[in-house]
């Protein structure tokens, strides 16, 4: 039944209706946390207009890997800014305020991560708007929430701050060791997916009742969340939880493992039928009955976790990673190579499933990436392009959203309320574009 009912997913999935069709999204976002949440919302068919000054527009556009740039774009901001139509709109003008509440009046969310009172300087914060739009779902998002005494100091965040403030980058890390930031802008990630979450909840609400409503979220807050029972365990124990490395605090054994040919393999065996079936691949069958090791409290406690990981260390290190992963497959037993990004893209288990796609851009042409990875069979969300230049849509979203003139364009335009892209990398659209491709219409 699952084979049939996903079969061709991907290539059939452009015929079938979005589940966000006819939404309107206006963004006012930067840097990952605050775009790549309406970014999720145009894959599941929203019409989402990314609203940037001109003519720099988003500040991600300068953040790329090492300074690679692909066709002189960021892939993260290609990555975070799928499916958007790009108006360059000047906030701190009041012509561009007057466009903004326009778009506002007729759209259903506005989304934002600026700092605490920005968007009231701008004119255009929620007071305002739900006077003009009473069924708007208006999402601030940042580093520490819009009250409170850390937005009244107006204090700053990033990803990698949360990470630290959340006390997420002191866990992740080996005992005695430096904290360990990650490398993916996990707290970014995350919170603008529980953001998203709440957005499709206030839609809900809405169909229910007609009004619209005011949300708020922190993304040091949202990061705490998945930190799950580090708070109850806490204030319970009185005791701070130390890191534990890659050792699974609450499942025994669970670790991982260095092999002889330097790959390495994580290993869990938490039910008695699972290490079971790890003392007889091992060929020590005496350590189920061992009293330290007999049952999954014993084995949890730190003294017994610690010896009986190092046991399957010595045994780990005599042999391949293949060899342990055939052996779990064998005997009962998890065990799963520890890949790196290359060879988990290359899996012929994520191509069969289409999840690993080529992006065919007007701009851009074809690169990597993932789909949606979420499959719905009657609603399929999709990518259909990938970021554009600051401004590229301009006349698009004026004429078709706001029905504005020729003349009127020229005014907007003269006065600096519209705007587009700068002369520089990340801005402008990429070297080889032929003036045409990717445009619905042109000034």
């Amino acid at each position: 039944m699952a084979d049939r009912t996903w079969r061709d997913y991907v290539k059939t999935k452009g015929r079938k209706p979005k589940p966000l069709k006819g939404l309107l999204v206006l963004e006012v976002c930067t840097i990952v946390f605050g775009p790549s949440g309406p970014s999720w919302l145009a894959e599941m068919g929203a019409e989402a207009v990314k609203v940037e000054i001109p003519p720099l527009g988003d500040l991600e556009r300068d953040l790329s890997c090492s300074g690679f740039r692909f066709k002189e774009q960021s892939p993260l901001f290609l990555h975070d800014n799928i499916n958007k139509y790009y108006l360059g709109l000047d906030l701190h003008l009041p012509e561009g305020q007057a466009v903004f509440r326009q778009l506002a009046a007729k759209a259903d969310i506005i989304e934002n991560n600026l700092r605490p009172g920005v968007m009231a300087r701008f004119n255009v914060d929620y007071s305002k708007i739900r006077e003009i739009n009473p069924g708007i779902i208006y999402l601030e998002k940042n580093g520490f929430g819009q009250w409170g005494s850390y937005a009244e100091e107006n204090r700053p965040s990033n990803d990698g701050a949360s990470q630290a403030f959340s006390g997420l980058a002191w866990m992740s890390t080996f005992p005695g060791r430096t904290p360990v930031k990650q490398m993916i802008y996990l707290c970014d990630m995350y919170g603008a997916l529980m953001a998203e979450t709440a957005v499709l909840s206030a839609l809900h609400h809405r169909d229910r009742t007609g009004k619209g409503q005011y949300i708020e979220i922190s993304q040091t807050e949202s990061i705490m969340r998945t930190m799950s029972w580090i708070w109850p365990y806490l204030d319970l124990t009185g005791q701070c939880p130390a890191p534990t490395g890659n050792r699974d605090a609450s499942v025994c054994p669970a670790d991982t493992f260095r092999c002889v040919d330097d790959r390495f393999v994580a290993i869990a065996a938490a039910t008695p039928e699972e290490f079971a079936g790890l003392c007889k691949a091992m060929g020590a069958l005496h350590l189920a009955s061992d009293a330290r090791f007999a049952d999954h409290k014993r084995r949890l406690k730190d003294e017994n976790a610690v010896a009986l990981l190092e046991i399957i260390a010595r045994w780990a290190a005599g042999r391949t990673a293949a060899e342990i992963v055939a052996l779990a497959e064998e005997n009962g037993f998890a065990a799963s190579l520890v890949r790196n990004a290359a060879e988990a893209t290359g899996d012929a288990h994520l191509r069969e499933r289409g999840f690993m796609t080529q992006m065919d851009d007007a701009l851009y042409g074809r690169y990597l990436d993932h789909e949606f990875p979420v499959m719905m069979s009657k609603t399929p969300p999709q990518k259909k392009w990938a970021a554009r230049p600051v401004g590229f849509d301009n006349e698009y979203i004026m004429k078709k959203l706001l029905n504005t003139s020729d003349a009127e364009l020229e005014d907007l335009y003269g006065s600096g309320a519209l705007g587009k892209w700068a002369d520089r990398p990340g801005r402008r659209p990429p070297p080889d574009w032929d003036g045409k491709k990717g445009l619905i219409l042109r000034k």
